[in-house]
């Protein structure tokens, strides 16, 4: 069995972590696997990228043209892909290989044109990294839901307009998708799979609920007094920890709840350990030390960071899992986030492994610090946070799930293809 994995990118972003993680494990049991994406940044040769000079300019400057669409809406509040650039190679290279099965991952940034999808040859399982796929543009829908009908006056384009951006690209997905010989849908965390239930793009479409792989060896707990000696950490004070690339300035990813809250937070002795690129320090002025790690680009260091911290703190309000928190998790570091998304069906179990707090809500998100800093055995909290991890997520068990997956959806293949 050969399987090639496209992404959009082979070394930015979560999912292309989730995949090269996903492709090694897969290779573990006796898989093969490439990958196809529209920027290459990594030598490895399992990775096919544009080979002339020319291709990879174009490709370069696919994400801004694709985006050209969007600049007449001046009141736009996230990210938008309307996905129409034609001239894509794309495609092609996927019928022309060898593989099996394709496995689709992140594919947006003008990586392929919408329509293209339907002349894909060979079956096809896409993995769903957020909700584009199935919105009519937006990556996370704000809690608009019109998805589940049509959209149109779109909120994420500040548009007030019923047959604006996003009702066309809605129905262009609607119609192609219809055309797709061979789709399986996959929602990486059952709460992205409920919503592409209801979604009417994926109408009719098998929709299955298989995560991403967590590398349970490389995010296990280090002894919390060595990791704090390799940062200059205090030994005697309570760390809370949180970060991640661009959270301050999205609103999705709910600092301005978790800005509030920490001022509420009663627990005495405490710094914050700050990791990522956004700029925290200068949008606020907290109440306690902080020690800012910048950005983490490997999984040692991220290790290192999780294992020295006695909370980890994700205040998102949409997120398909969260992957930092299973790291952290996974390094025995317990979670507060909010009872919503991901994190409630997948991986916080209230008050057993972390804290689920009330949606929104910075006092009870301040409540959740509290009670994991306070909690008198901190020991068992970190220990049911590995061992959910270890069951739900470990990299051979997800490998497995997706070969049977793969052969699956292979055998079915010619039946579909049957007139």
């Amino acid at each position: 069995m050969k399987v090639l994995f496209v992404n959009a990118y082979d070394s930015r972003g979560g999912a292309a972590n989730n995949v090269h993680l996903l492709c090694k494990s897969l290779q573990s049991i006796g898989v093969q696997c490439e990958m196809l994406v529209q920027s290459k940044s990594s030598d490895d040769p399992a990775v096919i990228g544009p080979q002339t000079k020319l291709r990879k300019n174009f490709n370069a400057f696919r994400p801004h043209l694709d985006a050209f669409p969007i600049i007449f809406y001046k009141k736009r509040k996230s990210f938008f892909s309307p996905a129409w650039l034609p001239f894509s190679d794309i495609v092609e290279k996927i019928n022309d290989s060898d593989a099996d099965v394709v496995h689709l991952h992140w594919i947006a940034a003008g990586m392929l044109r919408i329509e293209d999808l339907s002349t894909i040859k060979k079956p096809v399982v896409w993995s769903l990294h957020d909700m584009w796929p199935f919105t009519g543009g937006c990556h996370y829908d704000g809690g608009c839901g019109k998805y589940t009908t049509h959209c149109g006056a779109c909120p994420a384009l500040g548009s007030c307009q019923k047959n604006d951006l996003s009702y066309r690209v809605h129905q262009r997905k609607i119609k192609a998708y219809a055309k797709i010989r061979s789709l399986t849908v996959n929602g990486i965390g059952r709460w992205i799979t409920d919503c592409a239930k209801k979604s009417t793009a994926f109408s009719g479409r098998e929709i299955v609920n298989v995560s991403s792989p967590i590398d349970t060896k490389a995010f296990r707990p280090l002894d919390k007094a060595i990791a704090r000696d390799l940062l200059n950490l205090p030994q005697d004070k309570k760390i809370i920890m949180f970060g991640g690339d661009g959270m301050v300035q999205e609103p999705r990813k709910g600092y301005q709840y978790l800005k509030t809250a920490l001022g509420l937070i009663q627990t005495q002795n405490v710094e914050l350990l700050i990791f990522g690129s956004g700029n925290f320090e200068r949008t606020s002025k907290y109440k306690f030390p902080v020690h800012n790690l910048g950005h983490l680009s490997n999984d040692l260091a991220m290790r290192i960071a999780y294992s020295a911290a006695d909370v980890y703190i994700m205040p998102s309000v949409q997120e398909v899992l969260g992957w930092v928190t299973t790291e952290a998790m996974a390094c025995g570091t317990p979670a507060v986030t909010f009872d919503l998304g991901g994190p409630k069906y997948d991986i916080v179990d209230h008050m057993v492994s972390g804290y689920r707090a009330i949606p929104c809500n910075s006092v009870s998100l301040a409540e959740g610090m509290d009670w994991v800093l306070n909690h008198p055995e901190p020991k068992r909290l970190a220990e049911n946070g590995r061992k959910t991890v270890v069951d739900k997520f470990d990299s051979i068990t997800i490998a497995k799930q997706y070969q049977e997956l793969y052969r699956r959806c292979i055998d079915q293949y010619p039946r579909t293809m049957s007139p």
